[in-house]
């Protein structure tokens, strides 16, 4: 059984509900999910334990936000080289902060990060409990927790 360490960040609530409905499809593999703000992470050592990790954060200005991004040097610290990683955010214009996580986790961090195609799916405003954005970040977690596991 994986352990996934799902952090994120969320302004208005958007990126939370996506962060809880991909820990459902971790645990749909029988997996551990753990939810935690990124505020809640301080040092490296609070990302240590975890066999795969999905960050999350919604796009500000064409970005992810500032805070994310103090929290991505964090993790660059954590030794994550080689473990499962995902990314994913809500956005209502231009969604680009899913897909900067990603590259930073695949090429700085060095993890390996799940691919499903297009971000969009993930990236989307989560409206009234869609049921394909619903499905999408389910299915995203089930694959973080099926490569990590």
């Amino acid at each position: 059984m994986a352990k996934i360490l799902i952090a994120y960040f969320s302004r208005t609530g958007t990126t939370e509900k996506m962060a809880n409905y991909i820990a459902e499809g971790v645990r749909f593999t029988g997996s551990e999910a753990v939810l935690k703000k990124i505020s809640q992470l301080k040092e490296e050592g609070d990302l240590e334990g975890y066999d795969g990790y999905i960050f999350g954060c919604p796009t500000y200005h064409r970005d992810m936000t500032n805070n994310f991004k103090t929290f991505l040097f964090l993790a660059e610290k954590a030794g994550l080289e080689g473990k499962a990683a995902g990314a994913f955010g809500a956005y209502t214009h231009s969604g680009d902060a899913p897909q900067v996580i990603a590259d930073t986790m695949e090429y700085v961090l060095k993890m390996k990060l799940v691919s499903l195609g297009s971000f969009k799916a993930l990236e989307a405003k989560l409206k009234s409990d869609d049921p394909e954005t619903l499905k999408a970040c389910q299915d995203y977690g089930k694959a973080v927790a099926e490569m990590a596991g």
